[in-house]
């Protein structure tokens, strides 16, 4: 059972079995989720059975949990959740001659493997001490993403990629750790933060 926190990027991996009943996923979901990070305002689910059953919803109401199905169009699930557990299917096939057979036993150490992996979307590793910063300081957008906006455009380059060239330019953003750059498409920027592109007619050419 993968369980992707959508804010943060970090995941759960419980092992389980395909006969357990709902009754016995409301309680590992309960010992394992809520009673570490409280109770969830949303939650994302794929269309299993017992996901869509009348008692894990009634669970969900009752917590307080907007229960939200995933389906082919729904990007929050089918990109986001598929990446991870592919991601750890890799990693236990790349671990099961090790493992014996007993993979179970190792989930937890795979688990903070990947939840101290640098994750390239938010751009931090979420073991870094100083990513603990005051809720009122973080901004989120409506599906619970952090949201940070770029400040400068750096410098400009050409990459050459077959028979094209696309300019890219080195983005500033800003950040509670300080100074990030990353490399963009030129004319993403230019559709999403046009501001930054407009040369100011006060400055001199020469």
């Amino acid at each position: 059972w993968v369980i992707v926190d959508r804010l943060t990027k970090s995941a759960y991996f419980l092992a389980i079995r395909e006969d357990y009943s709902t009754e016995r996923l409301a309680r590992l979901y309960i010992n394992e989720i809520v009673t570490q990070h409280g109770v969830l305002v949303s939650i994302i689910s794929d269309q299993d059975e017992c996901f869509i059953s009348r008692f894990w919803q009634t669970l969900q109401k009752a917590l307080g949990t907007r229960l939200d199905m995933s389906t082919a169009y729904h990007p929050q699930t089918d990109g986001q959740s598929e990446r991870t557990i592919q991601t750890l299917e890799d990693t236990l096939k790349a671990r099961v001659i090790y493992f014996s057979g007993n993979w179970d036993v190792h989930l937890p150490l795979v688990e903070f493997s990947y939840n101290n992996s640098y994750h390239l979307s938010i751009r931090k590793c979420l073991a870094d001490a100083n990513l603990h910063v005051p809720l009122d300081e973080i901004k989120v957008d409506k599906i619970l993403y952090f949201v940070e906006k770029p400040v400068e455009i750096m410098d400009r380059e050409i990459k050459a990629l077959k028979r094209r060239k696309i300019p890219i330019v080195k983005v500033r953003w800003s950040s509670k750790r300080g100074p990030e750059f990353t490399w963009e498409c030129e004319d993403h920027m230019k559709a999403r933060y046009p501001h930054l592109f407009v040369v100011n007619s006060g400055e001199s050419s020469g």
